[in-house]
């Protein structure tokens, strides 16, 4: 059976996330994190290594996304696979809870994507 869905507005009703102490804030920091994002999109489009994801994911750092993917990773969002080669190969993969959320945040970019026009004007008007 599925969950109940709740809005954002019911969770803030709530205040949940609001309070200091939530432990989802820390999801969300990892989940909405610029590399998170990222790293996530990446991710939907299929299985990929840790180099490939770092060419993919322009201008992050070796550290950075080593961060973010065990961050995702923590959260069940990211599988990894290490593989008794020689050399060693290491491949990520999204989890069926991390397609949920990379949807999810792959409508955001878009979002971002398409208005980014709208959002450059309204910059540029202030």
């Amino acid at each position: 059976m599925a969950e109940p869905r709740v809005g954002l507005s019911e969770a803030l009703r709530r205040g949940e996330l609001m309070a200091a102490a939530c432990p989802s804030r820390a999801v969300l920091q990892h989940v909405t994190s610029r590399w998170g994002v990222l790293v996530l999109v990446a991710l939907a489009q299929g299985v990929h290594r840790f180099s490939e994801l770092r060419r993919k994911v322009g201008g992050v750092s070796e550290k950075m996304l080593a961060q973010t993917l065990q961050g995702l990773e923590g959260d069940g969002f990211v599988e990894r696979t290490a593989y008794p080669e020689v050399p060693p190969r290491v491949e990520y993969r999204l989890t069926p809870l991390g397609e949920e959320v990379a949807a999810r945040v792959g409508a955001l970019a878009d979002w971002i994507e398409l208005n980014l026009g709208r959002v450059m004007a309204a910059r540029a008007g202030q």
